[in-house]
């Protein structure tokens, strides 16, 4: 047997003298700087892409602002039709780029960060075997792993909180537009895809890919397996947070008014008679038939919500209410540092186990 396979770690041998913390920073960063690099390069473009179209889009803004600076004028009412037939400021303000509107091409971010610079840090060690090597110097194994892991976990997550910065800056339009009468498409603050994108969610969304991606990299010891797994993971996660797990953060609250803010996340409505619960969401079709013969036939409206102001006209006089359970915009950032916290938390413990992983692995 050789001195590489059989000599112990540096925890293994207390008189071996420590190194510090300073080396594992160079070395760190000469294994790394490729992947920092291209990290640079990919967010760089991107911001400079979002800079110019946001450029464009306040500029719209702008322009559809002062057209409707009063929303019953006559050059407010020509500039919400041409924008309802995509001409004028406000049709280039609804439709300036649809790559970015939505959010969700950016949702991407956190996983490609995760997939190619948390996944290969370790399990490209695992793969080639190096990490025989460096566990015999005098870092030791585990705090190799913490001087590769934190400071690029704190550097990714820099760079997307930066970059969060701007995404608000690129959105301000469209959720502004909710609180206005500008005729134009209304955006909440919680919108599916672009919630994450702002605030401090953006910054902690791609530490805990970063996270799971050198936790996969541990677990499987190769490289593509660990991208794979960490994209899947990253998805599942994603997709259980928006779906079912945000909503419960804070106690929606519950009105009988029909002027629910646009800017609002509906969670759900109903209807009640005589005080007792009738039915949830749209009314059905024999109710419409029979007390509202004039009524829309269906949902219409942001979200899928119900436009029912003319059904309500008709249905209150037969003792039913309608009922709306919504977020209001103002709890946007508790939102945001219940969601940040967690995901912290789950990164600092993705993180821990992936020490305690390296640690109890033999040389």
């Amino acid at each position: 047997m050789t001195a590489l396979t059989t000599a112990a770690s540096a925890e293994e041998e207390p008189g071996l003298q420590r190194l510090p913390w300073r080396r594992m920073t160079w070395v760190t960063w000469r294994q790394h700087r490729i992947a920092l690099a291209g990290v640079a390069v990919f967010l760089g473009a991107l911001a400079v892409y979002v800079w110019v179209t946001g450029v464009q889009l306040h500029h719209a803004y702008a322009a559809a602002t002062a057209a409707c600076h009063q929303a019953s004028s006559i050059a407010c009412a020509a500039m919400v039709n041409a924008a309802q037939n995509g001409q004028g400021p406000g049709g280039r303000f609804n439709s300036i780029d649809d790559f970015l509107a939505n959010g969700f091409i950016l949702q991407a971010v956190p996983a490609l960060i995760g997939a190619f610079v948390g996944a290969p840090v370790l399990a490209r060690e695992m793969e080639t075997g190096t990490f025989r090597y460096a566990w015999t110097l005098g870092f030791g194994r585990w705090r190799w792993t913490l001087g590769k892991l934190v400071p690029l976990a704190i550097a990714v997550a820099a760079a997307a909180g930066a970059l969060s910065v701007l995404f608000t800056w690129y959105y301000q339009p469209y959720f502004a537009t909710a609180n206005q009468n500008l005729g134009l498409s209304e955006t909440s603050p919680f919108s599916a895809g672009l919630f994450d994108l702002r605030g401090i969610a953006f910054a902690a969304w791609t530490l805990a890919a970063f996270a799971i991606g050198a936790l996969a990299g541990m677990l499987t010891r190769r490289v593509v397996p660990a991208i794979v797994a960490t994209l899947a993971t990253y998805a599942g996660l994603a997709f259980a947070a928006g779906a079912f797990l945000r909503e419960h953060y804070l106690t929606p609250l519950n009105t009988s008014n029909l002027n629910v803010p646009g800017s609002a996340w509906i969670i759900s409505q109903w209807w009640t008679k005589g005080g007792k619960f009738a039915f949830a969401g749209f009314p059905p079709d024999s109710l419409i038939k029979r007390f509202c013969p004039a009524g829309p036939a269906g949902p219409v409206g942001p979200r899928g919500k119900p436009k029912v102001v003319a059904i309500e006209e008709c249905l209150t006089p037969h003792g039913y209410t309608q009922w709306t359970s919504y977020h209001p915009a103002s709890q946007f950032w508790p939102f945001q540092w219940i969601e940040g916290g967690w995901l912290l938390a789950l990164s600092v413990l993705l993180i821990a186990a992936t020490v305690w992983l390296v640690r109890r692995r033999p040389t």
